[in-house]
């Protein structure tokens, strides 16, 4: 499994521009890879999605950092690596939207990354449904509510830090995906935090 995590100037991928990008394959976590870049000419940004993740406009316009295609293409070229590119993540087909417009804007021909993924959210909502658990459920829109941060505190794992950082995104998917699919610990970063169904 390919684990990705995307920062962007926004939430609607064919309007919005990547600003970062993190991933790791799972079955060799210390195969990673963090990216970043300025948008592409004429992209929209969201003050919001700045405050989420820490960059200012002035770093994400930067003309000295690669280009949204250059950084599209290093990481299509990293991840010919990877035994198994099915993506993963927290709302995984946002990242994988976001890649694959960024592909497409560059001119790349060569995307071939399933429309299938592995999602953590339904991930841990089966695990707390086989655990007898009810999965927590927004009060005003009666949704799930399992976002990032309720998947890594149900993991042991505390919320991720603020700003949010690609490579940090990623680092925590795969920790869920390592517990919540085979319950075991898998990154050093996260060893002290013990798996709360097995103490």
């Amino acid at each position: 499994m390919l684990v990705v995590d995307v920062e962007a100037s926004g939430t609607e991928a064919h309007k919005h521009s990547i600003v970062s990008v993190g991933a790791l394959d799972l079955m060799n976590p210390t195969n990673r890879l963090y990216e970043e870049c300025r948008i592409w000419d004429g992209a929209h940004v969201m003050d919001g999605a700045l405050q989420v993740n820490g960059f200012t406009m002035e770093q994400i316009t930067d003309s000295k950092k690669q280009t949204e295609a250059d950084l599209v293409r290093r990481f299509l070229d990293w991840s010919q690596g990877v035994g198994e590119r099915t993506l993963a993540g927290q709302n995984v087909s946002f990242d994988r939207d976001f890649l694959k417009y960024a592909s497409e804007r560059a001119g790349h021909t060569d995307w071939t990354f399933a429309y299938r993924t592995v999602d953590t959210h339904t991930l841990c909502y089966m695990h707390m449904i086989e655990r007898g658990m009810q999965p927590p459920i927004h009060p005003k829109n009666k949704h799930s509510a399992l976002n990032l941060d309720a998947v890594l505190n149900y993991c042991g794992i505390p919320s991720e830090p603020d700003p949010h950082n690609a490579l940090t995104g990623a680092l925590s998917h795969a920790e869920v995906i390592s517990r919540l699919l085979f319950g075991r610990k898998l990154l050093p970063e996260f060893q002290q935090y013990a798996i709360p169904w097995k103490s």
